[in-house]
């Protein structure tokens, strides 16, 4: 496990990482809409921040939206304000942020792996977290999990460092792990510090030793941390008179832990279950790598990545809200592993009486993959009822590639099966991303709906009413102070009524009747301007929306 230390090398891998990243992660940016929901209430946030000019209380619509601290509000609100004015609803610039966390989280992940196992470690684990599912989907949506992704591995990179005691600049280092910290309160709360924590408790239970923590002493570290992280949250406590100290810790931190919050509740082995899919396709290669880092977990490198990874894993097991995207700041350690793993050659499929469920595992991730790779075509079958042939190539590239990896698996060729599987997930998420999603209509209601709202009534004003369609995508693309969602069809219709003109209703199929029997009740006679049909992905239904306007005076 001696690390190679040549430094045109270790550029040369972060090169090679940093086109990797931007080849895989660029493609659908601009393509995609705004994806449902978070990410949509990101961006009205973001958008109301910039044109109030209010950065502490953070707002969608005129709801108070404080569950998470204004960090990412603040660094996408920077990112938009240099690339084009709020006004021209463009989701890519509220992605940048997400964008270049992701980037340099793939980057320091190759640097701290090439650090502790070599060069050839560092590209293999920069490379496995880089090609992985659900990092490629942060990527691309404007939330904090790739900004906190790469706050995680900043920290803990410092962290990891000071144990090994190999830290050229302790103090500086140990200055650069608070400071992390104290970007992590700002963006995510209590992750960063939760995720440090329990490595540390981790690592003094197992060793009972704890004399290495005086090496995170730093004269400025902990003061840095905390003018980072304490103006916001006491300026906003000031704002509300308090109600924000018991909106975060009551709804945000404890209702997640006891409760599943909106209908995200799963029983603990959820994220387990869920790492085939969300790890594809490096998972494969990581779960064959679990011997090679039990027979090494007495190195301090490998006890310092488990003690990263177990603590953290079985507190969001056991925590009550569960999403895929919570045991994300695990995945750098798990792809140093694995990595660690491949370049001591000791990956393969095992013999013996783990033969078979060895192999039953790699028939579960081929079919994952083959799942992944024929998602696209599938999307524009079955929503828009056409035959993409870019779909289909992306499908059987893709398919041709999972099979050579899984024969080469087989054949006890760990590095080919790895290159093979990369090399498969480049294809599908490229062409996924960047093409076949961004052209499946049926997919993405909200731009239809507001391109219909726009012939419907092309005049400066435009009020937008909806019901049941409430998706915050439509607040942001349509403007979060020209939209109102309304509780009823009722009340749709008493908007229309008040307002006239310009003005266009949005009405869900079943709620087209009680919508104009209010209308007749209230003296106005709605047309029907127009109509959409497809499905909410958010929910999975499907939709019938009629836009109805009032005819001139």
């Amino acid at each position: 496990m001696t690390p190679e230390t040549r430094a045109g090398t270790r550029w040369l891998v972060l090169a090679l990482l940093l086109v990797l990243a931007l080849v895989l992660f660029v493609p659908g940016q601009s393509g995609l809409p705004p994806i449902d929901r978070d990410e949509s209430r990101y961006a009205v946030a973001t958008t109301q921040m910039l044109s109030s000019g209010d950065f502490i209380d953070i707002r969608f619509q005129d709801e108070p939206r404080h569950l998470q601290p204004a960090g990412i509000y603040w660094l996408q609100s920077i990112a938009v304000a240099i690339f084009f004015s709020v006004e021209t609803r463009a989701i890519w610039g509220f992605r940048l942020v997400s964008l270049a966390g992701a980037t340099f989280a793939v980057l320091l992940t190759g640097w701290l792996a090439g650090r502790l196992f070599g060069a050839r470690a560092g590209l293999i684990a920069g490379t496995l977290l880089a090609v992985s599912l659900l990092l490629g989907v942060e990527a691309r949506m404007a939330k904090i999990d790739a900004t906190m992704l790469a706050v995680v591995v900043t920290a803990q990179s410092a962290l990891m460092l000071l144990y090994l005691d190999r830290a050229t600049r302790p103090a500086l280092t140990a200055g650069l792990f608070w400071a992390a910290l104290g970007v992590g309160l700002m963006l995510k709360g209590p992750i960063a510090p939760m995720v440090s924590g329990l490595t540390v408790l981790a690592l003094a239970v197992w060793e009972r030793r704890l004399a290495w923590l005086g090496r995170l002493r730093s004269p400025w570290g902990i003061p840095l941390m905390m003018a980072i992280a304490l103006p916001w949250p006491v300026a906003i406590t000031l704002n509300t008179d308090g109600a924000f100290l018991s909106e975060a810790i009551g709804h945000s931190m404890l209702g997640k832990v006891a409760t599943g919050q909106q209908a995200h509740g799963a029983p603990p082995g959820y994220h387990l279950l869920a790492f085939t899919i969300a790890f594809w396709p490096g998972a494969l290669f990581a779960v064959l790598a679990i011997p090679f880092v039990w027979r090494n977990r007495n190195e301090p490198v490998v006890r310092f990545l488990i003690a990263w990874i177990l603590p953290t894993w079985l507190v969001f097991e056991l925590v009550a809200t569960k999403l895929p995207h919570y045991t994300l700041p695990t995945y750098p350690a798990i792809a140093t592993l694995t990595a660690a793993a491949l370049t001591a050659g000791a990956i393969r499929l095992p013999e013996g009486r783990w033969r078979w469920p060895a192999r039953g595992y790699l028939g579960l991730w081929t079919f994952v993959g083959a799942a992944l790779a024929l998602a696209g075509i599938g999307a524009a079958l079955a929503l828009d009822g056409r035959f993409d042939p870019v779909a289909l190539a992306v499908s059987v590239a893709g398919l041709a590639a999972i099979g050579l990896a899984g024969r080469a698996m087989l054949r006890g060729q760990a590095p080919r099966a790895l290159a093979l599987a990369g090399a498969a997930a480049l294809v599908i998420w490229v062409g996924t991303f960047g093409w076949t999603l961004p052209q499946v209509r049926g997919l993405w209601l909200t731009p239809r709906i507001v391109a219909a709202a726009e012939a419907a009534a092309p005049c400066p004003g435009r009020l937008l009413v909806t019901t049941p369609y409430h998706e915050p995508s439509l607040v942001f693309l349509h403007g979060p102070y020209a939209t109102r969602l309304a509780r009823s069809p009722e009340a749709a219709a008493e908007v229309l009524a008040e307002r006239r003109d310009c003005t266009v209703a949005v009405v869900g199929a079943r709620e087209r009747e009680r919508f104009l029997a209010r209308a007749a009740q209230l003296g106005i006679a709605p047309g029907a301007a127009g109509s959409v049909q497809g499905r909410n992905y958010s929910n999975g239904r499907m939709l019938d929306l009629t836009l109805f306007v009032l005819p001139p005076a």
